[in-house]
Parts: structure tokens; C-alpha cells; sequence
């Protein structure tokens, strides 16, 4: 190798050592919190909590699936959840990381164990990155860069919120990764690469890259003001007079260049959330600076306040940088004011709006905090690059670091760990701080630079492993959980696999342990948990009777034999846990499965439907939607139940309540109250267990029950037990019982059997039924109208489909015997157009870098320029 080649290599080695060391520090530090733990796959307790076990881990699951092509569906369309929903925008939502194509390698009933390794690989490649980056904002040693770029992806952010939301992680990598970007960028190097860079953060999860695109921002104003190398001053070809607009103007192309390439994917999200089911707003309420300092500090874990831990020697670093007089003062003023206005930035609602893409989100209203954790390692980094900072500089990093601890006393997220871990840390530090020094005054010692790394490393790992065991430990006490996949989950994959028969009618598992029940089993119910679940889907099955969780974004399945025949639910599965949910293990279960005859999922329609009774009105029932739906009349629903309330009893039985109304007799009572919290028992039929209601406005919405059969005498008592968090008094629907006539749902199967398809053939985001000649009315298609269906009768195009009582509706004339819909997510064509525009302009940007390369003179100068990085313009921070 000629010298100057290898002297231009050199400056890359430490970068790829200190980004080996740091993924490799990482995923072994993450792994042994995971075990402390005693969690999943290093221990036998569930790490599924909240949405990570009904969403993450179900699509992810799916994903598999589809990949190996043993799904009904396609990129575009999910046949299997919501009765078939748009894929392609929850792809862009969860699943857009290409770390998620990992899961193709693990069986098919080892999902948690591909989700975990997905989970540690994207959190060991944001520690690389940022010790890549660190070494690249500022020389200096190795190994101290990949101890704070592992402080980086084992931060409080990560354990607290990213490792139980793996999509967001894709953030957590995306921001070193577009800080160097705009590094890059600065210097007029990489205009191709930095546009790929963008376009694959926003790809795999937009919306943490947006945030850290306004932190790699804040990031480039920062390197712009404090340093004197951005001699480039070209941007497209043109001279411009002020080297910092130029790169202003570089980073701008290369940001916009790369989300018009992510624009295919980014769009369809984009839109998918325009109509989406609405969540209530959300008022943003700033945390307590108590809880906000206390959060700088090991094992605190909330979801109210911002996850900063970084690590106390960290955290002591970058407290020590306005301090360090070997700093440059612009450097030091920069950093600390960019630091500062960022913490402010959380607290202020403008702000906090902007982080957060215009919308408070529900649930964690800190989800941009890594940034901040990134910054102030930054400024860790270029307070010791170029040695240990002096004793006035540690002694006053050390007196803010005290005072932050004091201030955070009272803070409620204190726990019994933080400050036996914080003190531990601290006195590790402090000798790894005596040791650094004796080292600069004593370099004949080469022992002393080691000690000193690995004291510090000592106690990042240390307060490191206690905070991630202490964070997981909390979050199983304090939220909900869903168990671990196990036997239950396989027997019903077996069970719905044998009985599917698709797309003749579908299969639904019912209930199983977790959410997003399909997607883990097969079969195609009503189960449905996203993001992007569609105000049509949900507001159609809310008002058929079907409950849902997640104030509407998670509908879930109905055991109802009406609405069975409305969406052609030809075989549902029931199952009984033979013992109880744990944390530890998945119980068995008792699998039995139900055969009906159902239509076909086209049914032909006279048109137009049965007039609706008036909005809000008594009449205005669940059971009157489902009969307008069917087309038939098929419940007697009694006009006014007579109600009788019971006061609280002295012997402490609680408050009660009986519904007393007539129907007739052998008909199956059904019990419909979405925001009722309790029992409802049918008196006078022992066999009939008490049904269990859940409401709970407006975020969960009970499904109806069956209550069972009315006796001979046609009288029918329900009684009413709330439960202990019911809102009292009782609100019900003034006509809560509907009483099932069987013989009448069994004539109108089998009339829309006799008149509706007599073929169906379904493709991965196409479905084609056969009718019978001379077909008059409308085809209904027992599939949500969410936005993206096309649909057509015989051979006329295809145009955007009609929408009957929330369904699919193809008009007919008597003529065509065939009808064909197929869904295209709205956006995917704009994204496209967006896309190609944008592949355009990085080719041209490629074309105009050549092409001044190639002008350029490769004089002497140049060259020893380019092979000796070491001799820069920039004036050295210290």
C-alpha cells in the first residue's frame, strides 16, 4: 500500500474500533439487564407489556408470514386482521426497519426471540454510530467513545420507552446517522449517500426520524457557528460567497432528496392517519422539574417525565464542558446554549408541538428526549477528546452534578436504587478521574490510561445494568402485560390452519391471550390493533355491538351469530384457559370449534336498505344496525325493560341492578351495554354463567353478550352486578336486551346463500365473485369501506367503490355476473411520482458532483490535503 494511501486510512480505524467496541459493549450490557431480569429469552418472565405483546410482536410475527409467502394478503392488503385492512401503512409503521427482514431467519413460533435480537441489533448499531460520530466531531481515544456511545443506546429513553416500542429505535439509529449526514454535508462530502441515509431512517420509521432530523439539525447549526473549516461554498454546481449558507443549502437538498425518496411509503403513513380513528386530544401537561431532574439519575422510570439518564460519569462529563477552559469558549457557548434551549424545548407546549409533528400524542409525551441524550454526550465527548478535563473544570461538573441530585430529592420517580447506583458510579468515576490525570503527569505509566477506561467503563455498566433491570421490574408492576407465546397460541395456529377455508368464508380464532390475535393464529376476524385502524372499520363494528380497546383503535372480536352471517364467519373457535394467565407461563387451553352455515362474502342487496331509525332515538339499537346490515328481522327487542335499582346493602353486597322486560320463549337473550362495568346474570337459568362487561368510556367499549336462553314462561329477569370501578348510576342503552330468534336468522342465511355469489376468488389485494345471471340491486361485500377500495361490475373499469351501511357496494343493472374490487393505498401513487421525482434529482446531484470532481485540479496541494485529514482549517476546541 503507497503511504499516502495507508495515512488516509488511519483516521477510519479508531471510528471502526470505538463502533465494534460500542455495539459489542451494548448488546452484551442489554442482554445481561435482560437476565437480572429474569425476562424473555435469558429468563422465563414476559417482556410483552402494553403494546409491545398486542401490536409490535403480533405484526412482526405477520410479517414473517407474508414474507415466506404463507399469508392471504400482500404488501398492500391484510387480509387476515379487520376483516381486511391496509398493510402497506402499518408496514410503514412498524415494520419499515430493514433490521425487521431478520425475522424470516427464526421458526414461526419463535417470534419474541426474532422481535429481541431485532431489538438489540438496532440498539448496538446506535451505539456504533454514535461513536462513530463522536470520533468524527473530534478526535480523540477509542475506547471512551465507545463507552459514551453505548451511554447513547442504553440510555433511560432506551430501557423506558424504546425497548418496549422497538419502531422507534429506528430514531435512535437514524440520529447519529444524520448527524453525520449533515457532517458530511458541511464539508460538500457524500452528496449521494446522504440522500440514501435520510431516505432509509423516514423509511424505517418516520416518525422518530423526523425527530431526529430536527436534532441532527440543531446539530448542524451548532458545528456551523463553532467551527472554521466549511471552506466548501458550492451547491449545485454554483459558487456562493458564504461557505455556512452553502452547506445550509447542501443539507436542505440532501434532507428533501431523501424524503422524496422515502415519499412511496411516508405518504401512505401520511394519509393513513388522516383517517384513522380519532383519539381524544391530548393537553399537553410539562412534568415538574423535580421529576425532569430526577430523571437524569439510575432506575427512574415514568411515563409522564423524559427519560435522560446517560449515566452519572457521563452525565458528570458533559456538566464539566462549560467549565473546561481547554475548550474553546465559541465551542463551549454553542453546545451548553443548544443543550439548554433543548431541555427547555421539552417543557414549552410550541415546542413540545413541533418535536411531536403538530399532535400531543397520547400516552408518553417525551418521545424526543434521545436527542437530548445524544447532545449531551456530545458534549461529554468534546470535553474529554483531548484529555481528562482539569480539577476546577471536574470540581464544577461535580457541583452541578450535586446540585441536580439534591434538587431531585422529592422527585415521586425516585427509586430505592437511584442513589445507591448514582453514588457507586460517582465514586468509580472519581477514581477514574484521579487515574486520567495521574496519567497525563505521568505518561511513562502505561497502566494508568487503562485503569482509567476501565473505571469509567465500570461504572457505566454497572449504573447501566441496574437502571435497565429496576426500569423492566417497574414496568411489569405498574402496567398491563400480555403472557408469552406458548401452547395456547400453537394449538389454536393447528386449529385455525386445519379449518381455514378462505376466501369460501372465514375463520376466527376468537380470543387469545395478547391482541392482534389473527396476525399470531391465522383465521380472518374482527381483531384489529393499529395506528392506523380506520374511523370506518371502527365506527362500522362499534355499532353492530363489537367492543374495542385503545379508545377505538383495537375492535375485537364478536361471538355473535348475526354478525357472523353479515361478515360470513363460517367457523369460530372457543377457548378456555385450563388455569391462569402468569407471568411466567402460558396456561393450555380447551379449543372447541364452531360450524355455521353462512352467505357467501358477496351477497346480492335490493337497493336501497331498509330505512334507519333516528340517530339517538330508543329505537337506535345495536341490534336494530345488525337487522338493517343482514337485511332481515331477526330479534324481538323489547320496547321498555322495566328497571328496578338496589341501593347498597348494610351486609355489604354492594348496589344492584334488574332489567325485567318479555320475549319470546326458547329466544337467546342478548345483553347490549358498551359503557357498563360488571356482571349481567339471567335469572331463573343456573346453567347461564354471569357474562363479564368491561366499559370503560372512552377508552374501552364492552362488546354484547349472551346471556342464554328464555325460559318457557317468555319473562326474562337480568341482573346487574357493577363492578367496583363502575360509574354509578348505572347509564345503559334504554333498550339493552335483544332476544335472538334463531329460526328467523336461519331463513335469511339461507335466502342471501340462494341469491348471493355462487364463486369467490381471492388474490392478495383482489377479490372477484361470480353471480348469478341477472343479478339485480347492489353486491354487498362483506368488507369494510375503508379508503383505497376500487371497484367494478363485469368488464367496466374499475372506479372508486360505493359504501353501503359501512360495507363494500358494487352497483348492478342485470347484466354483469361478475364483480371485481381491488385496493390500492391511497397515497402509494403520489408517493411514487414523488419518489421517481426524487431518484431523479439524486441522480442529477450525482452527475454535477462527477462532473466537478473531474474539473477540479489534482494539484500537489490537493492531494496532501486529502491524504493528511489530520491538517484541517478548523481551529482545534482546545
Amino acid at each position: 500500500m503507497p503511504p499516502e494511501a495507508e495515512t488516509a486510512t488511519r483516521p477510519s480505524r479508531p471510528r471502526l474500533r470505538a463502533a465494534a467496541g460500542a455495539a459489542l459493549l451494548t448488546g452484551v450490557l442489554f442482554c445481561l439487564a435482560s437476565r437480572l431480569a429474569g425476562s424473555h429469552p435469558f429468563g422465563s418472565r414476559t417482556r410483552n407489556i402494553v403494546d409491545l405483546g398486542q401490536q409490535y410482536l403480533p405484526f412482526h410475527a405477520y410479517w414473517r408470514g407474508l414474507l415466506l409467502g404463507e399469508t392471504h394478503g400482500d404488501l398492500f392488503l391484510n387480509w387476515n386482521s379487520g376483516f381486511g385492512s391496509n398493510f402497506l401503512g402499518d408496514l410503514g409503521t412498524y415494520l419499515g426497519s430493514p433490521f425487521d427482514l431478520l425475522v424470516v431467519l427464526f421458526p414461526a413460533d419463535r417470534p419474541e426471540l426474532a422481535l429481541y435480537v431485532v431489538t438489540v441489533l438496532k440498539i448496538a448499531t446506535a451505539g456504533a454510530a454514535t461513536a462513530a460520530l463522536l470520533l468524527t466531531l473530534r478526535r480523540g481515544p477509542w475506547p471512551v467513545a465507545a463507552v459514551l456511545g453505548t451511554a447513547y443506546a442504553l440510555s433511560g429513553w432506551t430501557f423506558n420507552y424504546g425497548a418496549t416500542v422497538p419502531m422507534w429505535l429506528d430514531g435512535l439509529v437514524a440520529f447519529p446517522l444524520l448527524c453525520l449526514v449533515g457532517e458530511r454535508a458541511r464539508k460538500g462530502r457524500r452528496p449521494v449517500l446522504g440522500p440514501l441515509v435520510v431516505a432509509v431512517a423516514w423509511i424505517a420509521n418516520f416518525y422518530t426520524a423526523y425527530m431526529a432530523t430536527i436534532g441532527a439539525a440543531v446539530f448542524l447549526l451548532v458545528r456551523l457557528l463553532t467551527t472554521d473549516d466549511t471552506t466548501d461554498n458550492t451547491w449545485a454546481g454554483r459558487t456562493i460567497r458564504r461557505p455556512r449558507l452553502a452547506a445550509l443549502l447542501r443539507a436542505a437538498r440532501t434532507v428533501a432528496i431523501g424524503i422524496g425518496l422515502a415519499a412511496p411509503l411516508v405518504l401512505v403513513v401520511f394519509l393513513g392517519t388522516k383517517v384513522a380513528d380519532p383519539t381524544p386530544p391530548t393537553v399537553f401537561a410539562p412534568a415538574a422539574w423535580t421529576d425532569v431532574l430526577a430523571r437524569f439519575l439510575p432506575a427512574t422510570a415514568s411515563v409522564a417525565s423524559p427519560a435522560l439518564f446517560i449515566g452519572t460519569p457521563a452525565l458528570a462529563l458533559a456538566l464539566t464542558l462549560p467549565f473546561n477552559g481547554a475548550v474553546a469558549g465559541r465551542v463551549r457557548a454553542g453546545w451548553v446554549s443548544a443543550i439548554v434551549l433543548v431541555t427547555l424545548s421539552l417543557q414549552w407546549e410550541p415546542t413540545h408541538l413541533l418535536w411531536h409533528a403538530g399532535a400531543s400524542p397520547n400516552g408518553i409525551p417525551y418521545r424526543q428526549t434521545f436527542v437530548l441524550c445524544g447532545l449531551l454526550l456530545m458534549a461529554a465527548w468534546l470535553s474529554v477528546a483531548g484529555g481528562p478535563p482539569r480539577p476546577p473544570a471536574l470540581l464544577g461538573g461535580a457541583g452541578v452534578l450535586a446540585l441536580l441530585a439534591l434538587a431531585a430529592s422529592g422527585s415521586v420517580v425516585v427509586d430505592r436504587w437511584t442513589y445507591p447506583a448514582a453514588a457507586a458510579a460517582g465514586a468509580l468515576a472519581v477514581l477514574a478521574a484521579g487515574a486520567a490525570l495521574l496519567a497525563r503527569s505521568r505518561p511513562a505509566v502505561r497502566l494508568l490510561p487503562v485503569l482509567a477506561v476501565g473505571l469509567l467503563l465500570a461504572a457505566q455498566a454497572g449504573e447501566t445494568l441496574v437502571t435497565g433491570k429496576r426500569i423492566e421490574e417497574q414496568q411489569l408492576a405498574q402496567v398491563s402485560w400480555a403472557p408469552r407465546i406458548g401452547p395456547w397460541h400453537t394449538d389454536m395456529t393447528a386449529a385455525v390452519a386445519a379449518k381455514d377455508a378462505w376466501p369460501r368464508h372465514r375463520t376466527d380464532p376468537g380470543e387469545v391471550p395478547g391482541g392482534n390475535d389473527v396476525l399470531l393464529v391465522g383465521g380472518e376476524g374482527a381483531d384489529y390493533y393499529s395506528s392506523l385502524t380506520s374511523d370506518t372499520y371502527s365506527r362500522t363494528l362499534s355499532a353492530l355491538g363489537f367492543g374495542y380497546y385503545a379508545k377505538g383503535r383495537h375492535p375485537v372480536s364478536l361471538d355473535n351469530p348475526v354478525t357472523d352471517a353479515i361478515f360470513s364467519i363460517g367457523t369460530r373457535m372457543r377457548s378456555t384457559p385450563r388455569g391462569p394467565l402468569e407471568l411466567d407461563r402460558l396456561p393450555e387451553a380447551t379449543i372447541e370449534v364452531a360450524d355455521s352455515p353462512v352467505p357467501p362474502l358477496v351477497t346480492v342487496r335490493p337497493d336501497p336498505p331498509a330505512p334507519a331509525p333516528a340517530p339517538g332515538s330508543a329505537a337506535d339499537t345495536a341490534f336494530a344496525r345488525q337487522e338493517r346490515m343482514l337485511g332481515s328481522a331477526v330479534y324481538t327487542v323489547p320496547a321498555a325493560p322495566r328497571r328496578t335499582d338496589t341501593p347498597d346493602t348494610p351486609d355489604g353486597s354492594g348496589a344492584g341492578t334488574a332489567l325485567t322486560a318479555s320475549c319470546p320463549a326458547g329466544s337467546e337473550v342478548w345483553f347490549w351495554a358498551p359503557d357498563y362495568q360488571g356482571t349481567a346474570t339471567l335469572s331463573g337459568t343456573p346453567a347461564a354463567p354471569p357474562a363479564a362487561f368491561a366499559g370503560k368510556p372512552p377508552s374501552v367499549r364492552a362488546p354484547m353478550r349472551r346471556l342464554g336462553a328464555v325460559p318457557a314462561s317468555g319473562a326474562v329477569r337480568v341482573e346487574l352486578t357493577p363492578g367496583p370501578k363502575a360509574r354509578l348510576p348505572l347509564k345503559l342503552p334504554a333498550r339493552p336486551i335483544g332476544c335472538l330468534e334463531r329460526h328467523r336468522l336461519d331463513t335469511a342465511v339461507r335466502d342471501l346463500t340462494a341469491t348471493g355469489a355462487t364463486a369467490v376468488r381471492a388474490t392478495g389485494h383482489t377479490l372477484t365473485a361470480e353471480l348469478p345471471a341477472g343479478s339485480t340491486g347492489t353486491a354487498v361485500l362483506a368488507v369494510p369501506r375503508i379508503s383505497g377500495w376500487r371497484c367494478a361490475a363485469g368488464d367496466a373499469p374499475l372506479e372508486p367503490a360505493h359504501r353501503r351501511l359501512g360495507l363494500l357496494a358494487v352497483p348492478l343493472d342485470g347484466k354483469a355476473t361478475t364483480v371485481t374490487c381491488s385496493f390500492r393505498p391511497p397515497g402509494v401513487k403520489v408517493g411514487g411520482a414523488v419518489g421517481a421525482a426524487a431518484l431523479l434529482a439524486l441522480l442529477l446531484t450525482a452527475l454535477l458532483h462527477r462532473s466537478r470532481r473531474t474539473r477540479e485540479p489534482a494539484g500537489p496541494q490537493e492531494f496532501t490535503a486529502r491524504a493528511h485529514p489530520a491538517r484541517s482549517t478548523e481551529k482545534s476546541p482546545v
